[in-house]
């Protein structure tokens, strides 16, 4: 019996072990790709975003507009990082209440590193051309601000705010930001020209769509699953993504056989791993992916931790 429970402690203190690598393991990966992702930002803003004298939409423009009017206006310059880090003082304290510590911790590293960044990486200019800018600059900051939302933290500003209320409401509201900054824009315009204006509601619509492409937790996936084994395929959603399936008997007309059908709804970013875990189950099984719009009742989103 001692040999027993020792033996259970000793098998319990290996999995621990194991836990705790590759918790480490994790954290080394997402610290990587925040970094990296801080990099990227910081130098699309010194390589397109200053080159083309654009005015990005989010926290990001407001503390480069900050800039600009001081400069124009006071002949004065200030750095870009303390004026980014006082804008994100507010966002950081929502994300802090209503989002995730782990989220807010790394997110800061990411405001803080591409900050400072910004402030050190000398202008480097890679084309004047505006429209190349604007759509390359976008494809840029687009794919940084994805690779930042995928390790687990945000770029900051507006980005925290659209995930909150993206977690409150359940829809992507990345969208929405879009025509808030239409508002920064304009003053842009108003101040500097609306041709750097319009330029800049280019690059920010190219950033949306290429976080749209690339982020997908808040767009969702309807899944019509005809299979042979409903109960395995329904455990598996349940226990890959803890989303709920709804199965409905029906007959196939071609063999004139009794089947079942899984309805379910999963994140868009599930759909990968799913259906090949559907597909290991059933080989047979027919599986129709349908894109949702929009979605009424509860729905699980993996938390922010």
């Amino acid at each position: 019996m001692l040999k027993y429970h020792l033996l259970r402690i000793y098998k319990r203190g290996i999995t621990t072990m194991k836990d705790e690598k590759m918790s480490a393991y994790g954290y080394i990966k997402q610290t990587i790709c925040i970094i990296v992702a801080s990099v990227v930002i910081a130098f699309n803003i010194k390589t397109f975003v200053q080159a083309g004298g654009l005015i990005p939409g989010g926290f990001t423009g407001i503390a480069i507009l900050t800039q600009e009017i001081m400069l124009k206006f006071f002949n004065v310059h200030i750095p870009y990082t303390p004026i980014n880090l006082v804008l994100n003082a507010f966002p950081i304290i929502l994300g802090l209440k209503f989002i995730g510590k782990k989220f807010i911790a790394f997110s800061c590293l990411a405001i803080v590193v591409s900050s400072i960044l910004v402030d050190l990486i000398p202008a480097h200019p890679l084309t004047y051309d505006l429209l190349l800018i604007s759509i390359f600059g976008g494809i840029v900051s687009g794919a940084a601000i994805s690779l930042c939302l995928s390790a687990g933290a945000s770029s900051g500003g507006a980005n925290i705010i659209a995930i909150y209320f993206s977690e409150k409401y359940g829809i992507d509201t990345f969208g929405y930001v879009l025509f808030a900054n239409a508002v920064l824009l304009a003053v842009a315009g108003f101040i500097f020209g609306w041709e750097k204006a319009l330029y800049s509601i280019i690059f920010q619509f190219t950033s949306t769509e290429m976080i749209h492409m690339c982020y997908r937790r808040y767009q969702q996936n309807t899944l019509l699953i005809i299979t042979d084994m409903p109960v395995e395929v329904a455990e598996m959603i349940s226990k890959c993504a803890r989303h709920g399936s709804t199965a409905f008997a029906g007959m196939g007309t071609y063999e004139k056989k009794e089947r079942t059908m899984i309805y379910s709804v999963v994140g868009s970013d599930e759909v990968k791993t799913i259906i090949p875990a559907i597909k290991a189950i059933d080989d047979k099984a027919f599986i129709n992916v349908i894109k949702t719009d929009s979605l009424v009742g509860r729905f699980y989103y993996k938390p922010h931790s």
